[in-house]
């Protein structure tokens, strides 16, 4: 007797759920680096009219604004190329929104990325490129 395995076609809708699935992990991931780095974690999926930051932290005096890209592989780049400048002109947007919301004035700001490559499935390489776009 032979059996047949019915394997469930990948689909945008499965491959989405994937990929949100992925980003859930890299976010959690990205904040528990971060604080065992000492950042103070102030918000979470902050969204406004101009988007969605990832995580924002306090570092010292410094209010950062850090993008989360993780992948399962590095075929098409590393995650940390996929900010794009528009990306980066949002994530700026997004600052200045925040900022003005919480009428924080007077701080230094930071635009950080953390990039995430899972090697295994309790494995992960992260890169945390500090200060990576914005104003000097």
């Amino acid at each position: 007797m032979t059996e047949a395995v019915l394997e469930r076609p990948v689909t945008k809708s499965s491959q989405g759920k994937r990929n949100r699935a992925l980003g859930r992990r890299g976010e959690d991931a990205a904040a528990h680096f971060l604080e065992c780095r000492g950042y103070d974690i102030v918000a979470r999926n902050w969204t406004c009219y101009a988007g969605e930051a990832d995580i924002i932290a306090r570092d010292d005096d410094a209010v950062v604004f850090v993008e989360v890209k993780t992948r399962r592989n590095c075929d098409k780049g590393m995650p940390s190329e996929a900010v794009t400048p528009e990306k980066r002109e949002r994530y700026e947007r997004i600052a200045l929104e925040y900022l003005a919301n919480c009428g924080i004035v007077d701080v230094p700001i930071r635009f950080d990325i953390v990039s995430i490559v899972i090697i295994a499935p309790d494995r992960a390489v992260v890169r945390h490129h500090i200060n990576a776009f914005g104003g000097a």
